[in-house]
């Protein structure tokens, strides 16, 4: 896992602004927003509720960083997308609650 990766996803879970290279992390009403290339992959609401997206790019590095998120596990095969073992096209999913 690449540094940006770990240091975005940290403080997107910490809720800390972030902004360095093609990945950002911001609060725009008390939500978090994970972002790749200006394109928001992930939210994170107040009550911990954690939403994803692929935002339409289908990217190692769009991979990479949504794994890198808890209880995501994105693996592709014949061009297709898994998430958690199910097939997914990149809509927005809500993945947990991260207080259960």
């Amino acid at each position: 896992m690449r540094q940006i990766t770990k240091e975005s996803v940290n403080a997107f879970l910490n809720r800390q602004a972030f902004n360095k290279s093609n990945t950002s992390v911001s609060n725009l009403n008390g939500k978090y927003y994970l972002s790749l290339f200006g394109n928001i992959i992930a939210v994170l609401h107040p009550d911990n509720t954690l939403m994803i997206t692929n935002a339409g790019w289908e990217s190692n590095t769009t991979k990479e960083r949504l794994n890198a998120l808890p209880n995501v596990n994105i693996c592709q095969k014949n061009f297709a997308w898994y998430l958690n073992g199910i097939e997914w096209g990149g809509d927005w999913v809500e993945i947990n609650n991260l207080n259960k």
